[in-house]
């Protein structure tokens, strides 16, 4: 990678001048909160890198978090955009500030949107394509041996005190995946979770279990999400699968989680230009985790990245921006592709 060539071509030095955007409406200043997680300064990078070169912004980034962000754009209108916002668990507050003309969900993060699921690697379905559905599983335990019991199948679960350590057993129990000789199994934290199935793909080992995209892993092997054999009871899954009390879980498949892009409502219509970037521009849930998987491999930040991103993915931002704005983007790219 180019560390040099990038922080020289994200830098104000390099943002083209006024006289460029002549015959458009003025962008002005935009501060984008940059978030502490990979995809979310991936994205922020990105927006800065293409708002201020294609539509000549004057761009700032910002420290950011979901709660404190979220916040502060409610309540004091900046910063003016949050890539990625997981917005399902801060709803009302949100709701309340599109309602009160504070804020708007400007567009998807995410294609696909959060996909959370219970996978197995793609190895296992080419040779046994029954698994690729939950009754080929449950006819199969002895395919999942137990690392600790040889009388039971392994499945593995989500980190003690996630949300998805709820849902993930509550569906385990809907399945009735414990009578058909399966335990579930707490890895200890995200990442041990994610190395269990590194170590899977790498030796070609069996796993099932929970996990969800875009993330590294999902970017490194190919896995298939298993069909639970059943559509999405959103109501059920609010009121149940979430809900540590729950008695009576039912099986449902899991609801896409909704990965918004927040801006502030000043913004949208101080900035008609930006504004229409930010909501033409989508991310596939395979580039994200591919994308993931890279700055995973090279150690690589959000400025870093977001320079590999627009050289690599070049059909798929050019589809968010206008031909003039595309043309200044890959100016400031330059040559070296």
């Amino acid at each position: 990678m180019r560390p040099l060539l990038c922080a020289l071509l994200l830098s104000p030095l390099f943002i083209s001048t006024p006289n460029a955007y002549a015959d458009e409406p003025a962008c002005g200043d935009v501060t984008i909160a940059d978030m502490n997680w990979n995809s979310a300064t991936l994205m922020a990078h990105v927006d800065q890198f293409i708002l201020a070169n294609g539509y000549g912004c004057d761009v700032r980034l910002v420290p950011g978090d979901t709660m404190p962000t979220g916040v502060s754009m409610t309540e004091k209108g900046e910063p003016d955009i949050a890539p990625e916002f997981w917005t399902n668990s801060h709803k009302a507050m949100l709701d309340k500030g599109v309602a009160d003309g504070r804020l708007k969900y400007a567009g998807n993060a995410f294609s696909q949107g959060g996909n959370e699921g219970f996978w197995v690697p793609k190895y296992m379905v080419d040779q046994y394509p029954e698994l690729a559905t939950i009754e080929g599983i449950k006819s199969h335990p002895e395919l999942f041996p137990h690392p600790e019991d040889p009388d039971k199948a392994a499945f593995m679960g989500c980190p003690a005190g996630w949300t998805c350590q709820i849902s993930a057993k509550h569906l385990f129990d809907a399945l009735q995946l414990g009578e058909a000789g399966f335990e579930m199994i707490d890895p200890g934290s995200a990442a041990g979770l994610a190395g269990t199935i590194a170590r899977a793909n790498d030796r070609r080992d069996a796993w099932f279990g929970y996990y969800w995209a875009p993330t590294p892993v999902m970017g490194k092997y190919e896995m298939v999400e298993v069909d639970l054999g059943a559509e999405v009871d959103l109501e059920h899954y609010k009121n149940c699968i979430t809900q540590a009390e729950c008695q009576t879980p039912k099986v449902t498949a899991f609801p896409t989680s909704p990965v918004h892009t927040l801006t502030t409502a000043s913004f949208a219509e101080q900035s008609p230009v930006a504004f229409r970037y930010v909501q033409q521009r989508e991310y596939d849930n395979s580039v994200m985790s591919e994308m993931l998987a890279w700055m995973d491999d090279y150690q690589a930040d959000g400025e870093i990245a977001a320079d590999e991103f627009l050289r690599r993915y070049r059909d798929l931002w050019h589809q968010w921006v206008n031909e003039e704005a595309a043309e200044r983007i890959e100016e400031a790219l330059g040559d070296d592709a």
